[in-house]
């Protein structure tokens, strides 16, 4: 019988209620490049009928095509005959497009098909974001809560495989509060300062930025594990920081600190604790994305202790300016701290 390739019968397809023949039957006309508007257009219509119905904002932005063809795609190309797999290079624009149309449904929340048209479930990973200044909170797949500081990035799987760890990849700065698991399933927080923290149920602090990373324990037991296998894992107690450098890898710095400076950002406050002014510089760079001049040099050496509040920059720059005797100038995204 043949098919009349329809608005309907896609969307069918999407929600993986496609018989065998009609899945088949779809996926090869995906890949020829004459359909691709019409597919295009269903597609996103499909798209903006998922955002109408309630579902976690998480899930509501449209995907990242790109990113997530990189990690399916030997699962895709096993959903479509030989004859139909990537060709020369000339055409890979068309065929990463018509890769992303036949997992629509992955896309939409998500369903995969295995060679002969069998669906299987397959969530598209989760990827969360905070723009300079802004602090969120979120909840992940096995209840673990995640508070994301200003300009940090995470993403993990939408469900993680019962036998499996827990893994999340960080860039920027998270506080966690991991839950445990009856089955001690492991929670490992990946970053790219050359080390992973596992642990099994604890609270703790990851920050990635510049050429150093570290993490402060809170509470619990972490194990961080290198990626030089020359280094020994280290296993910290609760009121540890252990600190790394990009420019000296062999130099490890592992102590008891008061945890506060390394946490109240997530309660909006900003602990200092015999802190610099070129310190506080660079975390003001960090978290806000703006250019701190300190003036004259030699202020960058006066350490201050206290607590300001963060929530709003205008605020945290007169709290310094009261707490400190500081005269804090703002010029556009450029702030100039000098004596009062």
């Amino acid at each position: 019988m043949q098919l009349f390739f329809t608005e309907s019968l896609f969307t069918r397809y999407t929600q993986g209620n496609a018989s065998t023949a009609e899945a088949q039957a779809i996926r090869e006309w995906l890949t020829e490049p004459a359909n691709q508007p019409s597919a295009q257009e269903w597609m996103h219509r499909h798209w903006d009928a998922l955002g109408e119905a309630p579902a976690p904002a998480a899930t509501l932005d449209e995907p990242n095509y790109e990113a997530l063809l990189d990690s399916l795609h030997e699962q895709i190309a096993s959903g479509l005959s030989a004859e139909y797999r990537p060709g020369p290079p000339a055409a890979a624009t068309w065929w990463r497009w018509a890769a992303a149309a036949a997992v629509a449904s992955t896309l939409a929340g998500g369903w995969l098909l295995r060679p002969g048209g069998a669906p299987v479930h397959q969530a598209a990973p989760l990827e969360y974001a905070t723009s300079y200044g802004q602090l969120r909170t979120l909840q992940l797949p096995d209840g673990s809560q995640v508070t994301l500081n200003g300009h940090s990035k995470l993403h993990c799987a939408a469900a993680w495989a019962p036998n499996g760890p827990r893994e999340v990849w960080l860039d920027g700065e998270g506080y966690f509060a991991v839950q445990h698991q009856p089955n001690n399933q492991r929670f490992v927080v990946h970053t790219r300062a050359g080390f992973s923290v596992e642990v099994l149920g604890t609270k703790f602090t990851v920050n990635r930025r510049r050429d150093q990373a570290n993490v402060v324990l809170l509470s619990g037991t972490v194990r961080v594990d290198f990626d030089n296998p020359q280094q020994a894992d280290i296993i910290m107690k609760p009121g540890e920081l252990l600190e790394t450098h990009d420019a000296r890898p062999a130099l490890l710095v592992h102590k008891a600190v008061r945890t506060a400076p390394y946490a109240a950002w997530k309660d909006d406050k900003l602990v200092l604790d015999e802190t610099t002014i070129a310190e506080l510089a660079t975390r003001l760079q960090d978290t806000y994305g703006i250019q701190v001049v300190v003036a004259p040099a030699q202020l960058n050496q006066r350490r201050m202790t206290g607590t300001v509040p963060v929530r709003n920059l205008n605020v945290l720059l007169l709290a310094l300016e009261e707490a400190f005797h500081l005269k804090a100038t703002r010029q556009g995204n450029r702030i100039v701290l000098s004596n009062k």
